[in-house]
């Protein structure tokens, strides 16, 4: 009688604890797959997504300033060359720290002869550089003394732009 008594004792403990445990367990199953239902309603066409980075510009985070402008400078010359614009050393400006502002901005102007097309087909791959901020200012001349049919020679002035992380304070002891 005993031994019934406690294997029935277990019994219902287990029991008890089981179904407990049944259910918790079927709660998360019916959790999971509606989470994982509404995951796929967001998940998008590789079509589409491929179409959206497209458009997207690419972007670093910034470094500190020594380490940014060379990789700033580097990326910057690839482009210009790759577009076919021969151009005189580009000149690093010294960076300045706007007011209110997390980082400073390093400039690096280029001067340079290029064709227009080759200009044009910079300034629309320029968005590929993952450290280039924006264009500051540009100036493009041609010799007005030339025939229209000759003026697709030009000269660029360009100064572009790039953000440089500060460097971190050191607490004072």
């Amino acid at each position: 009688m005993i031994v019934i008594g406690l294997i029935s004792a277990v019994a219902i403990v287990a029991l008890h604890f089981g179904l407990e445990g049944k259910d918790r367990w079927d709660k998360v199953r019916k959790s999971l797959q509606e989470h994982r239902k509404k995951l796929q309603e967001v998940a998008i066409d590789e079509q589409k997504l491929a179409g959206l980075l497209s458009i997207v510009p690419v972007a670093e985070a910034p470094v500190l300033e020594e380490e940014q402008k060379f990789l700033f400078r580097d990326r910057l010359h690839e482009q210009l060359k790759k577009a076919g614009i021969k151009t005189e050393p580009l000149t690093i400006l010294a960076a300045r720290k706007k007011s209110n502002f997390p980082y400073k901005i390093l400039r690096i102007r280029c001067r340079g002869k290029c064709k227009f097309e080759q200009l044009l087909s910079f300034l629309a791959t320029s968005r590929e550089n993952p450290y280039l901020v924006g264009i500051e200012e540009l100036r493009i001349e041609c010799d007005t003394k030339k025939p229209p049919e000759q003026r697709k020679d030009v000269d660029i002035d360009l100064t572009v732009s790039t953000f440089v992380k500060l460097p971190e304070l050191k607490p004072k002891k």
